[in-house]
């Protein structure tokens, strides 16, 4: 029996992929959690094949849930779940660990489907998105995003959503002096000297 855990904070979503999965023969919603805290408590204590992982949580990072996941079980499969085109965020959370991507807008076959492989230790991501880890752009030809760490993509996209550095280092339980660091960082890689500038690019290139 393939054993899944759902995390995701709308309910709705929640009752859709429990029917979905409730439907097939060898699988079983074994556990909800509607944000990060919830998420961590049920893994720690659930016995489960695969988590199903939203990427925008209420309270913590998707991010930041897949890395901690994955520190503390490393051979947890999660599959990611999201509203945002792959092309976004995809190639960055396959490479932090995850086992695959999928949109929210797929088929309920699709998702079956990608329970399947991962709970059974492969990945899932569509082919165009295959090919792009696979064969990498030259240095030259990839987007000025692509060289940041997956911490300072993060405060890229949270500066561009107009949040203060005050309100990342709450979000993130880190220091201001910590955010502004990476701010800086990321300013640097980037080539760019204003919040504006980030902001404008994080837009251009679809990244909020």
């Amino acid at each position: 029996m393939i054993r899944v855990i759902i995390v995701d904070d709308h309910p709705v979503i929640r009752r859709g992929l429990k029917q979905i999965i409730g439907d097939e023969p060898d699988m079983e919603v074994v556990g909800e959690a509607e944000n990060a805290r919830e998420c961590f408590s049920l893994v720690r204590k659930t016995d489960c094949s695969l988590v199903v992982l939203d990427i925008n949580l209420p309270d913590k990072s998707g991010f930041d849930v897949l890395i901690q996941l994955k520190s503390e079980k490393p051979d947890l499969p999660i599959l990611i779940l999201s509203v945002h085109p792959e092309n976004k965020f995809a190639s960055r959370l396959v490479k932090a660990g995850a086992s695959g991507y999928l949109m929210k807008e797929s088929a309920p076959a699709e998702l079956v489907k990608a329970i399947r492989k991962v709970s059974s230790g492969g990945k899932y991501v569509s082919e165009s998105l295959s090919e792009k880890i696979i064969f990498q752009a030259d240095d030259s030809e990839r987007p000025l995003h692509e060289s940041l760490s997956n911490r300072e993509f993060q405060i890229l996209c949270m500066i561009a959503q107009g949040k203060t550095l005050k309100s990342i280092a709450g979000e993130l339980c880190v220091s201001e002096k910590t955010v502004s660091s990476y701010r800086s960082r990321v300013m640097e890689k980037m080539k760019m000297s204003t919040n504006s500038d980030l902001t404008l690019y994080a837009s251009e290139h679809h990244l909020v």
